[in-house]
């Protein structure tokens, strides 16, 4: 039975500002291959970091709402760790 999650996903937009859209593009195929169903992606901007963690000052705060099976949910975490482009992740039951 599939269960609602909410993500915040960080990007490292660093040196590829431009690019925002087709990393977002490229997460939610992962997803969805890992079968969630996206729900809504909210794009909530360019933050600056408190301190400098792994050389980064800033990254691009994306919102994701979306159903998923609980046993795909660490296959999801896996992947987005191993992306270069997702600096941070966390995901909790909605």
């Amino acid at each position: 039975m599939k269960r609602k999650y909410e993500g915040i996903i960080v990007l490292n937009t660093q040196g590829k500002e431009d690019g925002v859209d087709e990393m977002i593009s490229g997460i939610s195929k992962k997803m969805e291959g890992e079968g969630a169903t996206l729900e809504q992606i909210d794009k909530v901007g360019k933050k600056e970091f408190a301190y400098n963690a792994r050389h980064l000052s800033h990254g691009y705060y994306v919102n994701i709402q979306f159903d998923a099976e609980p046993a795909n949910l660490p296959k999801i975490r896996d992947f987005l760790k191993r992306d270069e482009d997702v600096h941070l992740q966390y995901f909790q039951k909605k």
